[in-house]
């Protein structure tokens, strides 16, 4: 989604020639994703990636260098916001963008094509001669009002692709497209990332049904996905989006794989999203303890995540749930606490992740000040989070990890939870695909080395 976005920005605001690439989907290596970009000539080369895949950046750009050594290489994405000047450390890369891409971008093309230098791109990271590192002051200009923005450029890439793989959602392959309708989150929680910020800015109603009615027209599909970090942040926002594909008889089929705020949906709201199409949704419950509520700063009120839960799996809901264990303070009966409120929801499927703490989050901050030996050991390029063997909290490995083990099992050999998963889940012929995953994270640390 972010490249499709910033080649949409791009060619509406500049004479560019694009070509697009997902490494990633097409199984591509190195050389192929070098050769790829000589073929096309090149001028400016940017990288968008998330951390688990930074150690491929410094033989991709080494040998983007030599096939194209003029070439401007850049890179973005979730790695940069989180590493930020350390993005640029052992690879060849000129320059980083934190945050949004396409302002930045512009201005760098622009720079490029008039001859003139970097200084003037607020934020921006380049290498200033050497191995010195520059950050030019202020902060990434980021687009305030996202219905300026054109629709992502889904004809620059063969989205077929996607269709044969397993999506994010815990569902089969299919055809479907995805949508960002907002950017940034007000939540406050630790372990969060800043690629879009804290404050929320979103598409209105309009702009947004104008873009799956096109889409969805255009690929003829009516399977949808929002990755939105709080799709419902704004109920009225939602209410007029779920009239206006109602009224438009788009007849979708809705999934929220990024999961929703739980605890301030409404009854109103889930029966507008049922009305729209919705039939899966990701709910984030992170820790059932109120005491880590507060320690992390998600402040969820628990009772009314269940509250939700119930609501929408009474209304044909498919419900997965996300949490997390072993944050810093975190004991054993804040652990219990979570398998409790966790097993006995009205959930569905659940999945029981490990707390990674990335570099520039208020997490990585406070372990750093307070347990700065808990993060020489963490590995930012494990691709499986649900595998990570980080421990930032008060019990040892073995604890944390039989915790984690306790989960999968208690919540998945709960004979009427089983019932509920074979009567509701929309594909049933696809469950079978999910037992070695249950049967790898079930057993979770005993098989590992230290």
């Amino acid at each position: 989604m972010g490249i499709l976005c910033l080649a949409a920005y791009l060619r509406n605001k500049l004479d560019v020639d694009l070509l697009l690439m997902d490494q990633r989907v097409e199984n591509a290596s190195v050389e192929s994703v070098v050769q790829r970009a000589a073929d096309f000539g090149a001028d400016i080369v940017g990288l968008s990636l998330m951390t688990p895949f930074a150690s491929m950046l410094g033989p991709l750009t080494q040998g983007l260098r030599a096939a194209l050594p003029e070439a401007f290489i850049v890179v973005g994405g979730p790695h940069v916001s989180a590493f930020e000047a350390g993005a640029l450390a052992g690879n060849a890369a000129d320059a980083a963008v934190p945050g949004e891409g396409e302002r930045a971008l512009e201005q760098i093309i622009r720079a490029r094509q008039e001859g003139a230098n970097l200084t003037s791109i607020p934020g921006l990271l380049w290498r200033s001669g050497g191995d010195d590192i520059t950050r030019n002051p202020g902060p990434a200009p980021i687009v305030e009002d996202l219905d300026v923005l054109p629709f992502p450029a889904y004809d620059l890439l063969d989205v077929t692709k996607y269709w044969a793989l397993q999506p994010m959602a815990h569902l089969p392959p299919r055809k479907y497209l995805s949508f960002f309708s907002s950017r940034g989150c007000p939540c406050r929680c630790i372990y969060c990332h800043r690629v879009f910020g804290k404050r929320f800015r979103a598409s209105s109603p309009e702009r947004l049904v104008a873009e799956i009615e096109h889409y969805t027209k255009a690929f003829g599909v009516t399977h949808i996905e929002f990755l939105d970090d709080i799709f419902n942040f704004d109920p009225k926002r939602v209410l007029a989006i779920c009239d206006l594909i109602t009224k438009r008889n788009l007849k979708l089929r809705i999934n929220f794989p990024n999961a929703i705020r739980t605890d301030v949906l409404t009854e109103e709201v889930l029966d507008a999203l049922v009305g729209a199409g919705l039939y899966h949704s990701a709910f984030a419950l992170e820790s059932g303890s109120p005491r880590m509520q507060k320690f992390m700063g998600k402040h969820l009120n628990i009772d009314k995540f269940l509250q939700g839960v119930r609501w929408a799996t009474d209304r044909g809901v498919f419900a997965h749930g996300f949490a997390m264990l072993g944050f810093p303070t975190e004991t054993e009966q804040d652990m219990k606490a979570t398998l409790d409120v966790a097993c006995n929801s009205r959930l569905h499927t659940a999945t029981f992740f490990t707390v990674v703490p990335f570099p520039n989050t208020e997490l990585y901050a406070y372990v750093a000040k307070h347990a700065p030996d808990k993060l020489k050991g963490v590995a930012y390029d494990a691709v499986e989070y649900t595998g990570s063997r980080t421990n930032l909290s008060e019990v040892p490995d073995e604890v944390l990890f039989g915790y984690q083990r306790e989960g999968w099992r208690r919540f998945y050999l709960n004979p009427g939870r089983i019932a509920r998963i074979a009567r509701d889940y929309p594909y049933p012929w696809f469950l079978p695909y999910y037992i070695p995953q249950y049967m790898l994270r079930a057993t979770k640390g005993l098989f590992a080395k230290g």
